[in-house]
Parts: structure tokens; C-alpha cells; sequence
């Protein structure tokens, strides 16, 4: 599961990249939800893996985070729109 959460995060923050760009901020509204199933599948790695070995879901968890918290500010700051 970490694996696959960190690669869905990455996936995540290229598109948020991306829809930083002037007028490709329409492409946040499909990144939001996207970089959340990422989350929660980062999430559910946290949850069932041992101690020692939830790093990568851990650092897939923070990345699906970050790609939501900047999505969203982008969204306000471009008025759901630009």
C-alpha cells in the first residue's frame, strides 16, 4: 500500500504542477478528489502496516495532503475557475 501511495502522490503533484499553470486551474477540480482516494488509500497503509515498515505510506499521506491543501488554496485564490 505505501508503494502504491507514494507513486498516486507523485502521480498527484505533477498534476498539481500542471494546474498551476494559468487557465489549467479547471484541472483542480479533478485533482482534489483524486489526491483524497490517494490519501485514503496512504491511510489505510498507515493503519495495517507494522511500525517500521509505514514509511512510504506515511510519506504518500503527506504528499496526498499537500497536493489537497495547495489544490484548494488555488481554487479560492483563481474563484473556483482560472
Amino acid at each position: 500500500m505505501g508503494v502504491i501511495s507514494l507513486i498516486w502522490g507523485v502521480v498527484a503533484l505533477l498534476w498539481m504542477i500542471l494546474a498551476l499553470i494559468p487557465l489549467l486551474g479547471w484541472g483542480n477540480w479533478f485533482l482534489i478528489p483524486f489526491a483524497a482516494v490517494g490519501a485514503i488509500i496512504a491511510a489505510i497503509g498507515v493503519l495495517f502496516s507494522g511500525s517500521g515498515k509505514n514509511g512510504r505510506a506515511k510519506a504518500g499521506l503527506i504528499l496526498n495532503a499537500l497536493v489537497i491543501v495547495v489544490g484548494i488554496a488555488r481554487l479560492s485564490l483563481g474563484g473556483g475557475l482560472i
